[in-house]
């Protein structure tokens, strides 16, 4: 018997005018054209081809002078290697450059989908059964560039969501590159990457065991700029590529969490970041933190990242590795077990796996706890986000690929000390796309990325192929006797 599910009429939909200021990298020989042209301007002309500029896109962003003056600083020393002194450019003339080198990129223009929702740290001056809720959002734009977004919203006690509107300024917060390396760790990934020795030696061993990240960088830039064998170039852009992976990023306390946004930054990101999971996180001594897994992409070569932070203004961005860290579907569970972090993972691409861990980024030894069971998740299984726990058990809400491949999602219940064992599994799907869902991006999908529970009932918000989102809400009582009883 199916499982009563009450589907809310909330729509998040993706809104093609929320834009970012991106740097706009046009190649070094096209811009130093650029800037010649620029520079055969004098200062007449250059304050009135700024002052048009600005006329046109100042409303359009926060701060949009110190964008341009960000992005010009960027080509600060390819500006001097055609002898011009930069600092002796008026401010003007370095905005218009730092104009010509950005573009405006609509975040979310083609989709808004694969939700993720997390309590707020914040719950003050709520009436009683109100919950503050941050839901993010995987926003995809042209080229189908993936990247993290948020919105922030009150659930009632009717479990009926509040959302606060979403800020149309969208800023892009500093970049901070880690500073320090562990030298062990660093060389264990190499070696998971299958990097050799031979090419990775020569500028690994003489670092200290805590090495710089820009010691490493320019010894490698500076290497890659000679005449050397493909496959040793290959190395060494595998090896840039790993350390690039390792940063932090801050936002302006000043913006709204809708007006952040979280863009591939790194090359392991280039073509996107997608389905972050994210997970409110209680440590044995009872501290918490906000942590999220989601799957970075280049185009070529998949690599699991871990992000964490308390603020949602300041993030830690982190590989994971070990020889389990392959794949999608990564997602932590919300408390440690028996000691150990604990990590579920569809590693094969086609069955659920579980990971025990003593660090939160190191995941060795799956172990295999569910396959496809009935037709409709005969082609995979995976989660949809971190486990949620009750007292009856760990609540797993999965993912089922059928015939079609008609997306659908359906939940588990597992054992709380040993979550290798399933209690109960539903035979049918909770939730299926219904005919009016069945169209988008990609069809015939149904889809979460995490959920919380409220007032004894399961939020559930999911995706619409793959092009909007909305949410339900199921009843934990309904929910719970269900996977009881189908063992």
């Amino acid at each position: 018997m199916a499982v009563p599910v009450i589907r809310k009429n909330l729509y998040f939909k993706p809104d093609s005018s929320r834009v970012v200021a991106r740097f706009f990298n046009n190649g070094d020989v096209r811009t130093i054209n650029l800037v010649k042209r620029i520079m055969n301007l004098n200062e007449k002309e250059v304050k009135h081809e700024l002052e048009l500029t600005l006329q046109g896109f100042v409303g359009r962003h926060r701060n949009i002078s110190e964008i341009f003056l960000k992005h010009a600083n960027n080509y600060k020393n390819l500006i001097e290697s055609i002898n011009i002194d930069y600092k002796k450019l008026s401010l003007e003339r370095r905005l218009l450059i730092g104009a010509y080198s950005t573009l405006e990129y609509s975040i979310e223009s083609a989709a808004l989908f694969n939700p993720s929702i997390v309590e707020d740290f914040d719950q003050s001056f709520l009436s009683e059964g109100e919950k503050r809720v941050i839901i993010s959002f995987r926003a995809t734009g042209e080229g189908h560039l993936s990247s993290i977004v948020f919105r922030k919203g009150i659930l009632d006690a009717s479990n009926n969501l509040r959302m606060v509107e979403a800020h149309k300024h969208i800023d892009l917060p500093t970049i901070k590159k880690k500073k320090t390396y562990d030298k062990k760790r660093f060389m264990k990934k190499m070696e998971e990457m299958h990097i050799p020795k031979e090419y990775s030696s020569p500028f690994m061993d003489p670092l200290p065991e805590k090495f710089e990240y820009y010691i490493l960088k320019e010894a490698i830039r500076k290497i890659l700029k000679l005449d050397i064998d493909d496959q040793r170039k290959q190395a060494l852009n595998e090896m840039t590529w790993l350390i690039d992976s390792y940063y932090d990023i801050e936002f302006n306390e000043d913006s709204r969490i809708s007006g952040r946004a979280i863009l591939p930054i790194s090359p392991s990101e280039s073509r996107g970041i997608e389905d972050a999971r994210f997970v409110r996180f209680t440590d044995d001594d009872g501290s918490e933190k906000i942590y999220a897994t989601y799957t970075a992409y280049d185009g070529f070569t998949i690599l699991p990242k871990l992000l964490s932070t308390n603020d949602f203004l300041n993030f830690r961005i982190m590989p994971m590795h070990g020889h389990g860290a392959q794949n999608k579907n990564f997602a932590l569970f919300p408390r440690k077990i028996k000691g150990k972090y604990a990590m579920l993972a569809r590693i094969d691409g086609v069955n659920n796996y579980l990971f025990y861990s003593d660090r939160i980024t190191l995941w060795n030894d799956p172990i295999k706890i569910q396959e496809p069971k009935y037709p409709w998740e005969f082609t995979q299984i995976g989660n949809c986000g971190s486990p949620i726990y009750t007292e009856h058990g760990w609540l797993v809400i999965t993912h089922g690929v059928g015939a079609m491949r008609r997306y659908c999602i359906g939940a588990s219940l597992l054992d709380l000390e040993d979550p290798t064992k399933e209690i109960g599994r539903l035979k049918e799907p909770l939730l299926s796309p219904l005919e009016e869902e069945r169209e988008g991006y990609v069809p015939n999908v149904v889809y979460s990325c995490g959920s919380i529970i409220h007032n004894n009932h399961l939020i559930l918000p999911y995706a619409v192929s793959d092009y909007a989102s909305s949410y339900v809400t199921v009843n934990m009582d309904d929910l719970l006797k269900a996977l009881i009883t189908e063992v």
